[in-house]
């Protein structure tokens, strides 16, 4: 079968590799109807050595199941189903307290984890088939599938963001990034009745997308001029809750900077540093709480399914790009030159 595997940083090719098969009884063989590349890919796009390489590629997936192992009970072949971007049992006691990132399971690992298997490619073996994935009631050539996909990662993602950071109705909210994660966190804040709401961006592309989807006003500035331009519009005082979807330490500075007292940096973009000011004179003197971690977006997959469905949301949006897998190195490039915001991919 045909797969997609990184080298190195900028050498992302699409060959042929063993095909995908049932290996544990709790497996789930799934042929891929759609996936697509995530911001966070560009991470070892940028930075991959030849000694980590070659690496299997993509973590966010639809798709319909071919075969089950002996002790998969909620899935049948024919089904379509979506797949977070974290394999869990969703049973065990972590999964129950909705932290399925971080579930027990000795089986249980992101997709970027499992060296032999990757979303970007024509199939895939689903540990854990029944806990990890989640039947879609639709055709794999529903008009909805771009949208129902950002169940797998940003969707959930810039949902738990938003959530972390305990976003309620009435609150002023900063979102730092103009990628489909921040964009997620914009639509998320909306969906919890936020009543202001900042973009930190400036591709003109994506803020407009973003008004779209609730921002009232955006702020292209960085660094210091636009600390004091989310002040200024916020009265002064600052956010409520700064959701931060970036993962670079200018982004965690920004929101430092624009944190009111008392308020939340929740972050979600994956962190590129290994140290952040959190003392008395960055999170402790003003009571400022550090929230947001990787999404448990398998928790969320069935509240927001229905808003996908019925046409509340329209977070397929930031799908701006389509090409097969063939076409995959170019969409990296694409991405990281910022020609596209966030490409689909339909092998």
């Amino acid at each position: 079968m045909r797969a997609t595997l990184m080298y190195r940083a900028g050498d992302v090719r699409v060959e042929n590799v063993p095909d995908s098969r049932i290996k544990h009884p709790t497996d789930a063989l799934v042929r891929i109807t759609a996936s697509c590349i995530c911001g966070s890919d560009l991470h070892p796009y940028h930075s991959m050595t030849a000694a980590d390489g070659p690496a299997r590629m993509g973590h966010e997936l639809i798709g319909v199941v071919e075969e089950v192992g002996p002790d998969v009970a909620m899935l049948a072949r024919g089904d379509l189903v979506v797949s977070p971007f974290a394999v869990s049992d969703n049973v065990c006691e972590f999964c129950r307290e909705n932290l399925q990132t971080s579930c027990s399971h000795h089986e249980a690992d992101f997709w970027d984890g499992i060296f032999d298997e990757g979303g970007q490619a024509e199939a895939i073996r689903v540990p854990l088939a029944d806990g990890t994935l989640v039947k879609l009631p639709v055709t794999p050539d529903s008009a909805l599938v771009p949208s129902l996909l950002t169940l797998a990662d940003v969707l959930g993602t810039g949902y738990h963001a938003a959530r972390a950071a305990g976003v309620t109705p009435g609150q002023n909210v900063t979102v730092i990034g103009d990628g489909a994660v921040g964009l997620m966190a914009v639509l998320s804040a909306k969906r919890l009745g936020a009543e202001q709401i900042v973009l930190m961006g400036r591709h003109t592309d994506r803020t407009d997308l973003g008004r779209e989807f609730g921002v009232t006003d955006v702020v292209a500035e960085r660094g210091e001029e636009g600390i004091a331009r989310v002040r200024e519009l916020t009265g002064g005082q600052g956010s409520h809750a700064v959701l931060e979807a970036v993962g670079h330490m200018p982004a965690y500075e920004q929101a430092l900077g624009v944190v009111r007292p008392g308020g939340v940096i929740s972050r979600v973009g994956v962190p590129q540093y290994e140290e952040a000011p959190i003392g008395f004179a960055g999170l402790f003197r003003h009571n400022i709480r550090l929230a947001g971690g990787p999404a448990p977006v398998r928790a969320y997959v069935e509240e927001l399914l229905p808003d996908i469905l019925d046409g509340t949301i329209e977070p397929g949006r930031v799908f701006d790009a389509t090409t097969d897998l063939e076409g995959v190195p170019a969409g990296y490039k694409d991405m990281d030159d910022r020609t596209s915001l966030k490409v689909l991919i339909k092998p």
